[in-house]
Order: C-alpha cells, then structure tokens, then sequence
C-alpha cells in the first residue's frame, strides 16, 4: 500500500512539472482588452497546450477603407515572413528523409552559377553559414520589392554581389539561402514551392488558413500592413510573393501556426533524429529555428517580418505550450506584447498596462530627469513642466504620459519610454526598434 501511494505522488509530480498550469485566459483578455480600448494594437495571437488550442483573439483592423476599420477575426490571414523558412526546413529534412537529399550535398548540384557553390553544403544553408550575399540588402531592395521577380533574376542578384566570407566560417542571417534551398525543393519534386507546401504540410495538417501568398485581397479576409506615425497609421508597399518564396512568401493564421509547430514536435511533419538537428544550435542558430528560451525552460521557434507584419511563434517542448503573435501594424511596441503573453502563460508577474497607472507630480517625476545617452547619435534630455514628463531629442520635443510605473508614451508619434531609476537606465521603443541609453 506504502509502495503504491509513492507510486501516485512520484507520478502527480511528474505531472505537475511537466504541464503548465491552467492558462489565465482572464488575464489574456484584460491584456488585448486595454490594447484594443486604446487603439494600441493590431494582430491575432493563439495559444496552445497539450495540443490543443485554448486561446484566440483578433484586435484591431485588418484595412483601413477611407478611415473605416476593417475588423479582423481569429481566421483572418497574416503575411508571416521569415516564420516561412521553418516550413522550408521541414520540407527540406523530408526530403533527406526520403533518400532525394543529404545535408553535405553541394550547392553546385542545383546552382553551380553562384559564389562558392562547390563548397557551400545543404546544412551551411539551413544554418546560415553559406557567406552568400543577402539579396535584400545592398540591392537597392526597396525600390523592386514589389516587382514581379523570376528566379533567374533573383539568382543573377545573388551571383553579382559575391561572397561575404567562406562557407562554415560563421553565422550570419540571410534570407539567399531559404530562398536558395526552396528552389531546390521545386527542382527536385518538380513542383512550385506553393505545390510542395501544400501537398507536404497543410494537406496533412489539416491548416486550412495557410498556404503561398498572393496579392493581398481584403475581401478573402487577409490583412493589409500599416506602419504609425504622427497620430495616423499609412499602408505600406506591399512586396510581390514572387521575391522571397521559401524565405518569406507563407500566409496563415497563429491558430494554424501554433498546430503547425505544435505537430512538429510530435513527429507528425518528420522523424525525431531530423527534429533533433533542427534543434541543435551552432553560435546561437538552429536549422529553420532559434532558441527561445522562458527564464530556464527551453523554447524554439522563428519570428518575421515582412513590410510591417511582425510575426512570433514560439514551442516549448516541456510546457507542451505553443504562442503565436501576429501583428499588421506595430504602435505599442511587439516585444512587450510577445513578453506579456509569455507571462500569463507561465503565471509571472505581470502588470497590465493602465491597470496600476501612476499618479505622478513634479517630485514623482523628479527621478527620471537627466540627460541620456546610448545606441543613439543623440543625447535624450528628459525634465518636467507642470507636472508632464518632457524629452527634448535631435531637435524635437515630446510630452510623455504614464502607463504604468516607469513606463510612458507619446501617442502622437508612438514611441515608447522605460526606466530604470535604480540602474539609471531609458530604453526608448519604437515599433520593433529598442533604443538602450544610460543617464550621465
């Protein structure tokens, strides 16, 4: 009997530390409820435990037609970037699975046309260890981005600005190699890319929101992006699906994201060895997935962003735990939205914004006056005028109002304040941009 209820209490705490507790949905909602009540965010997020999905919300908009907003649901379609080339590797570590591809195969087999091609391995490219040229940058990117691009013409690209440094060499991200190893999935199943994902992935999953991107259409219920400034949010160019392919061109939803990763790391997409090396990191990268660890649980995933759509999916294996965030237009700053979420889902302390706002006065504010400098070619002067915190910055001045203690915004032009007052420490947020700056 002793033996028996040892048995029940070793198994309980197994449990208990294996799972997650409850998900705070409450706490969830009171989070996108403030974002949504102040206008400060657009975007979709799901959450999933144990497999299955128990968290979805869609706030904001998803178009603005002559300054109505177009509301999204939890179904409406997010370009999602760089979260592409995850699905990529996938198909890539199947292929090798199915005896069509090896991780030492050479570039030159596919493209002996480009820069170190007889040296470059599958695996430099998953790990972006190529040297390769990235094809948006120093290419004038911005001013084609939204022109329709064959592959010769993105290769002829690649080809002309040589290489970085020697394959193996180092780490360093580059979107030409997931473009690079979609096209040789195309070569090799002798399909579009678009085919491939399809018949690979979605079929089997069952993700009936994701899929190749195409122009953007609101009327299929997809988002167009928006970037903020100066109290209004403006479209944005809108790049042509035919440029990024495998290293950017997916559409889908967080709830179909989170049962992609979620499947992922139960087997169902390829075998646990592939998994395994997709999982080693090598100077911080994996193959198709970064670390993205909670305080010490272990996390992976991979975030994007294409024009002003930022996405974030994360999979922490021993929560069972999968978050996904997706935004179409940042003003309260993504990381503390992505940080937010993290939070409640692992029951942290975290402090709703406006929910404990401060009542400040000269003397509250009193510890935040002084000059800042840092990772900016500007020193930031903060002081106070009639009981308003003020930043005087590059020739321009701010008024800030509070949000939580040590923490203020400028609404109009969507920059963000966070202090430190025992370390003496601003960091200024802008979007996706963090700002680091120490007090003299």
């Amino acid at each position: 009997m002793k033996l028996f209820f040892l048995t029940i209490s070793f198994t309980l705490a197994l449990l208990s530390t294996s799972y997650p507790q409850a998900l705070n949905t409450k706490k969830l909602d009171s989070l996108f409820n403030m974002l949504q009540r102040h206008g400060l965010a657009n975007g979709s997020v799901a959450v999933s435990l144990n497999g299955k999905i128990v968290y979805q919300r869609a706030i904001g908009f998803t178009a603005l037609d002559n300054n109505k907003k177009i509301a999204p649901d939890i179904n409406t379609k997010y370009r999602i970037g760089s979260v592409s080339k995850m699905f990529t590797t996938v198909m890539i570590f199947q292929l090798i699975g199915e005896g069509k591809l090896h991780l030492q195969d050479k570039l030159a087999t596919y493209f002996p046309q480009l820069p170190n091609a007889g040296k470059i391995t599958i695996k430099d490219m998953l790990y972006h260890r190529s040297g390769l040229h990235d094809y948006t940058h120093d290419t004038n990117f911005p001013d084609w981005m939204d022109k329709h691009k064959t592959h010769e013409e993105l290769l002829q690209i690649i080809a002309s600005k040589g290489a970085d440094f020697e394959p193996g060499a180092k780490a360093d991200y580059c979107n030409s190699n997931y473009l690079l190893l979609s096209y040789i999935i195309e070569k090799i199943d002798q399909v579009t890319y678009a085919v491939a994902l399809e018949k690979r992935i979605t079929t089997k999953l069952g993700l009936t929101h994701t899929n190749y991107g195409k122009p953007i259409d609101i009327s299929r219920n997809e988002s167009a992006s928006y970037k903020y400034g100066d109290s209004a949010w403006a479209r944005q160019k809108e790049t042509d699906v035919s440029i990024h392919c495998g290293a950017g061109s997916i559409v889908s939803t967080p709830g179909d994201l989170v049962k992609f990763i979620q499947q992922l790391f139960t087997g169902r997409l390829i075998n646990h060895a592939s998994l395994d090396s997709m999982k080693t990191m090598i100077d911080g990268y994996g193959m198709g997935m970064f670390p993205y660890d909670f305080n010490s649980i272990k996390g992976y995933g991979h975030y994007g962003r294409v024009e002003e759509f930022y996405s974030a999916l994360t999979y922490y294996p021993e929560k069972k735990l999968a978050v996904c965030y997706i935004t179409n237009g940042i003003l309260y700053p993504r990381s503390d939205i992505v940080d937010g979420i993290q939070k409640i889902c692992f029951n942290e302390n975290y402090t709703i914004p406006y929910s404990q706002k401060p009542v400040l006065n000269s003397t509250g504010l009193t510890k935040y006056v002084g000059e800042y400098s840092g990772n900016l070619p500007f020193k930031v002067i903060c002081k106070t005028d009639n009981n308003q915190l003020i930043f005087d910055a590059a020739g321009k001045t701010m008024e800030a109002e509070p949000l939580n203690p040590d923490y203020f915004m400028n609404a109009r032009t969507g920059t963000f304040f966070a202090f430190d007052p025992e370390k003496g420490s601003l960091q200024i947020k802008e979007t996706d941009n963090v700002y680091f700056l120490k007090k003299k």
